[in-house]
């Protein structure tokens, strides 16, 4: 049977990027410095809750008036490191996104072309300000882009009781299944994925999808933490599928065996990758 929550929560992904304080300007540093030393800390359930009460209202509030001032917090090696939320920049963005994935009677009937135009409109204005900014955090829905797995070793899957979305969850603990790394090893592993996929493969929409992962990544601090986390998804899963799921040994036993030439394992890694964010994304539509 799937874990249950007594929240409503968006079945939903995220791939986010810690860095340390020193990463920041003034006065933002000193802002977060403050932040960080906060006795209790919002966690990833607190920021769906203000994003899911956005909504209620009639026309629905789809991007914050005002940039949040919150983030998720982690330690990494004794250095305090942040992950801004950056809820208004991602509002933009996501919105963006389900006008070409959704049919458009029913995109206009959740926001109304109205809506979307003036929020368009905003973020046009707003990047001519901000020309360089990027957001912390990417999401996905309904399932975990493979491209993700690339970056984390088995070795640093973490799945139990724990603090989602970062230190501070006000006490709370939450069914986690997450992975972190060092910066630094997350780009070497994009790297040499992208040196077996571009010799082994042509035209794979993978290399496509690492090589925007790859620029990403590349805009924070090398002393930057990465981390993968299933967020939402654990409470759709089964709890003996969860304790199965080695997706980033997946995705690695798929790039040695493509590196050795051995196509008949690389098949079989892909194939259970595959088969696996297939079953879950068919529940999203079935819902």
């Amino acid at each position: 049977m799937a874990f249950t929550t007594p929240v409503v929560v968006p079945y939903a992904s995220y791939l986010r990027v810690y860095e340390p304080l020193a990463a920041f300007p003034e006065p933002e540093r000193s802002h977060w410095a403050r932040y960080a030393r906060r006795e209790h800390l919002p966690s990833a359930q607190d920021e769906l809750r203000r994003a899911l009460a956005d909504l209620v209202p009639v026309p629905p509030v789809v991007v914050p008036v005002r940039e949040s001032a919150d983030a998720f917090v982690a330690e990494v090696d004794g250095v305090v490191c942040v992950c801004p939320w950056r809820t208004r920049l991602r509002g933009w963005q996501a919105l963006d996104r389900i006008g070409a994935e959704l049919p458009a009677p029913v995109l206009d009937a959740a926001v109304p072309p109205v809506v979307r135009r003036e929020a368009a409109a905003d973020y046009d204005r707003w990047r001519e300000r901000n020309p360089d900014a990027r957001p912390w955090i990417r999401s996905a829905a309904w399932h975990v882009p493979i491209r993700w797995f690339v970056l984390f070793s088995d070795e640093e899957r973490e799945y139990g009781k724990g603090q989602g979305g970062g230190a501070g969850s006000g006490g709370q603990e939450e069914l986690v299944l997450r992975y972190r790394t060092p910066m630094v090893q997350a780009r070497r592993r994009v790297a040499r994925a992208l040196r077996v996929l571009r010799e082994k493969l042509e035209d794979n929409p993978l290399v496509d999808g690492l090589v925007d992962v790859g620029r990403w990544l590349e805009e924070f601090h090398p002393r930057s933490l990465v981390e993968l986390d299933y967020g939402g998804l654990v409470y759709t899963i089964s709890e003996d599928q969860l304790a199965a799921d080695h997706s980033a040994a997946d995705a690695a036993e798929g790039l040695a065996a493509l590196r050795e030439g051995d196509g008949e394992r690389a098949s079989a890694a892909y194939e259970r990758l595959t088969e696996r964010w297939r079953a879950v994304r068919q529940r999203g539509l079935a819902s």
